[in-house]
């Protein structure tokens, strides 16, 4: 694991500098579903600070496993509504708001534990029926609600593009998100910052950071095929 998580750090350090960003501007998020709690502390220990899950019920034996590490958690699954009082105690950022009534719940749940909860904004960029996200069009109306609650933070966008198997088919979908981000940004929403952008995976996270992306979110190119 430590050679492919060295492998992945230099595709992120070649690619930045290519791009003339900075390395230490994109955050790698080790997607560590399925993988059970011994192999996500072996990634701990080769030095990874950031993992994303997908599922409350198998991040719970994790984090609670894995609490005395300094690590944080990210929660980028689909998330229902009905779990969104787990996810606010268990997760630093939750990729995957979609809509008033999930963040209207962790704004409740968060102000129990005060707590001011980091989020991201889905965005279903390519309008494909079998992903969640709020569409382009309605992101301002979304956000102009949101920002009226004290307990969450949203700190940018996430997308999960359409699956091409090349990833300059995938660019300009990260190009559209970066462009909304950007629109986004000149709206000057109180309380909205749009620092983050949450988009690519093992296949074309290159493409994603030349478009901007400050979270990638890699599973594969790290822990290797899951079973």
């Amino acid at each position: 694991m430590k050679d492919r998580l060295e492998h992945v750090q230099e595709r992120i350090r070649q690619t930045a500098k290519a791009c003339g960003r900075s390395e230490t501007d994109i955050r790698l998020v080790a997607v560590s579903k399925t993988m059970p709690v011994e192999i996500v502390k072996k990634a701990i220990e080769t030095g990874m600070t950031d993992f994303g899950e997908n599922y409350i019920q198998e991040a719970r034996e994790k984090t609670s496993s894995l609490a005395q590490y300094p690590v944080t958690w990210h929660y980028i699954g689909h998330l229902q509504s009905n779990k969104a009082k787990y996810a606010v105690r268990m997760f630093d950022f939750i990729h995957s708001v979609d809509s008033l009534k999930l963040a209207r719940e962790l704004d409740k749940h968060a102000k129990k534990i005060a707590k001011v909860q980091a989020i991201l904004i889905q965005v279903n960029v390519a309008k494909e029926d079998s992903k969640s996200g709020v569409y382009g069009e309605d992101i301002l109306s979304l956000l102009r609600d949101i920002s009226q609650f004290e307990n969450l933070a949203v700190k940018g966008l996430m997308t999960m593009p359409p699956y091409f198997n090349a990833p300059d088919k995938v660019r300009p979908f990260f190009a559209a998100l970066r462009g909304l981000r950007d629109q986004i940004k000149n709206e000057n929403i109180p309380n909205i910052s749009m620092d983050e952008l949450s988009m690519g995976m093992t296949g074309d996270f290159e493409a994603a950071i030349q478009e901007g992306a400050t979270m990638i979110r890699v599973g594969t190119a790290i822990f290797g095929d899951r079973h």
